[in-house]
């Protein structure tokens, strides 16, 4: 079975020749025997600053001043100052002056037997209040736990919205991105519609009120498929009819026939030209054959 330190009780008086007459009344008392007590020191000072190292971590402190008002308010210097220093003060009253080498050593005992016991008095009466303090202790215990339960499960959630805000952000992020890449291609339709719009407004300067498909207008003018559109925009280009305008694949007159009249004068120049080609091509040919036959017989 552990054997428990001894209570340890010190004193304060106010001379060392209170030192001397205190030790001499103790010296015939078996404390530790009978209460389980020790008293470990007798400290001489008036100055709370120099207690208070002297009587830190002391279980009793007595203090012993005298009775008189400057021996009371000094015994109140001392319990504001050490309060928290020790576990318990108690004071010292005794009936007679402050000088104690001529007073019976038995007076000086019993007071300071009497003191002891009115402090373990107090404490007792504090059991209780120990008590309470130790189930409200319980309660908050049990508090930090179930609100360490929730820390932790705030600690998950908070976790899981970095998570998303970090998703979020990257992909505001390429949000971001990708509305620059439509305010490049906004940029570049506004230009296309300039475009068409100057186009729409240079037909309807010339009084062109009627649009056709080139590929389709070809097909049932010629009863063949289009091969080649640019030579269309080519020879327009070249000659740059009046009412005619060109753009966007299709074909825009004053009327259905003018668009019709214009394509035939196209296929015309067409016809003109691969013919005149075809015609050089052999021009070509036979002046190599005569050379090849005047060289066969030279």
């Amino acid at each position: 079975m552990d054997v428990k330190n001894p209570i340890d009780v010190r004193i304060i008086v106010e001379g060392a020749s209170d030192v001397e007459g205190i030790s001499k009344a103790m010296q015939d008392v078996a404390l530790g025997a009978e209460y389980h007590i020790t008293i470990s020191s007798i400290i001489p000072t008036t100055s709370p600053k120099v207690a208070k190292s002297a009587v830190k971590g002391a279980d009793i402190l007595l203090i012993a001043t005298d009775v008189d008002a400057p021996g009371r308010e000094l015994a109140e210097k001392f319990q504001n100052s050490l309060k928290d220093e020790v576990g318990h003060i108690e004071r010292m009253k005794f009936p007679f002056g402050h000088d104690v080498e001529y007073i019976d050593p038995s007076l000086i005992r019993d007071e300071i037997k009497n003191a002891i016991i009115r402090s373990g008095l107090s404490s007792i009466t504090n059991i209780k209040k120990f008590k309470a303090l130790e189930k409200k202790i319980e309660k908050l215990n049990g508090k930090i736990i179930d609100l360490s339960g929730e820390n932790q499960e705030l600690s998950s959630e908070n976790e899981k919205f970095e998570s998303r805000c970090q998703e979020l952000l990257n992909a505001s992020e390429k949000l971001k991105e990708e509305l620059a890449d439509l305010k490049d291609k906004s940029e570049n339709l506004k230009e296309k519609y300039i475009q068409i719009k100057n186009s729409y407004e240079d037909v309807l300067e010339k009084n062109l009120y009627e649009v056709f498909s080139i590929k389709d207008l070809w097909e049932e003018s010629f009863d063949e498929e289009l091969e080649d559109e640019k030579q269309i925009y080519f020879i327009t280009n070249e000659f740059k009819p009046k009412y005619i305008v060109l753009g966007q694949n299709y074909i825009s007159a004053p009327s259905k026939k003018d668009a019709l009249d214009w394509l035939k004068i196209i296929k015309t120049v067409l016809i003109l030209n691969d013919s005149k080609k075809r015609t050089e091509d052999s021009k070509e040919e036979f002046s190599q054959e005569k050379i090849d036959f005047e060289h066969t017989w030279e």
